[in-house]
Formats: C-alpha cells, sequence, structure tokens
C-alpha cells in the first residue's frame, strides 16, 4: 500500500475518534464540576452540624456540674 493511502486511512480511522475522546473529556470536566459543588455544600453541612453538635456536648457537660 502506498504512503499516501495509509496516511489517509489512518486519518479517517483516528479523525473520529479523536472527536469522540475530546467530547468525553469535556463532559466529564463538567461533571467534576459539579461535583466538587456538591461537596463543598456537604462539607460547609457537616461543619455546621459539627459546630452545633460540640455546643450541645458543652451543654451536658455544663450541665452536670
Amino acid at each position: 500500500m502506498e504512503p499516501v493511502w495509509v496516511t489517509l486511512v489512518v486519518a479517517f480511522i483516528v479523525g473520529p475518534l479523536g472527536v469522540i475522546i475530546n467530547n468525553l473529556r469535556k463532559e466529564n470536566s463538567s461533571q467534576h464540576a459539579e461535583s466538587r459543588e456538591l461537596l463543598e455544600q456537604v462539607i460547609k453541612t457537616v461543619d455546621k452540624v459539627d459546630n452545633r453538635l460540640e455546643g450541645h456536648i458543652d451543654w451536658h457537660l455544663n450541665k452536670e456540674k
């Protein structure tokens, strides 16, 4: 097979694969960004619960004195 045909066949196969892979990477990046936002919300909520629990435990400790 001549080198020109090999180049065309490879480009014909690899070109669409590159487009598909690039689209999947974009989607994956947006999913990671969304997941990060959700994790930040969870962290804030856990911090609030932690602060409330500490206050409640302190209340119990001071109540017994």
